[in-house]
C-alpha cells in the first residue's frame, strides 16, 4: 500500500472540513444571536451565553463525527481514487453539517415559539 496518498487524503481532508464546520457554525451562531435574544427577551448577557454554549456543542458534536468518518479503509492506488474517496467523504460530511444545521435552527424557532407563548400566557394571566 502506498501510504502517501492515504497521508495527502488526511492532509486534504481534516483542514477542509475543520473549514466547513467553522463557517457553518459562525453563520449559524452569528445570525442565532437575534434568536436568542428573543428567545430570553432581550437579556442579552443569558443570550450571548446561551449561544456560545450551543456554538461549543455544535463544534464538538460535528468535528467530533469529522473525526470518526477520518478513517480510510482500503488502499488508495492513483489520483482518481484519491479525489473520488476524498468527495464521498467530504460531500457525505457536508450533508451530515446540513443536517445538524437545520436541527439547530429548528430548536431555535421551538425556543422562540415556546417563548412567545409563554409570554402570551404570562400577559393574559396578569390581566
Amino acid at each position: 500500500m502506498d501510504n502517501r496518498l492515504t497521508f495527502w487524503a488526511y492532509l486534504i481532508y481534516l483542514p477542509l472540513v475543520s473549514a466547513l464546520t467553522y463557517y457553518v457554525a459562525w453563520m449559524l451562531f452569528k445570525n442565532g444571536k437575534v434568536f436568542m435574544l428573543d428567545i430570553f427577551h432581550g437579556k442579552a448577557d443569558i443570550a450571548d451565553s446561551t449561544n456560545q454554549l450551543f456554538e461549543t456543542g455544535f463544534y464538538l458534536i460535528n468535528m467530533g463525527y469529522a473525526l470518526v468518518m477520518l478513517k480510510i479503509y482500503y488502499e488508495i492506488h492513483s489520483g482518481q481514487e484519491l479525489i473520488e474517496i476524498l468527495s464521498g467523504k467530504i460531500g457525505g460530511f457536508a450533508i451530515y453539517l446540513g443536517i445538524s444545521l437545520f436541527f439547530m435552527l429548528y430548536l431555535f424557532l421551538r425556543g422562540r415559539k415556546m417563548s412567545r407563548a409563554n409570554a402570551t400566557r404570562q400577559t393574559e394571566h396578569n390581566r
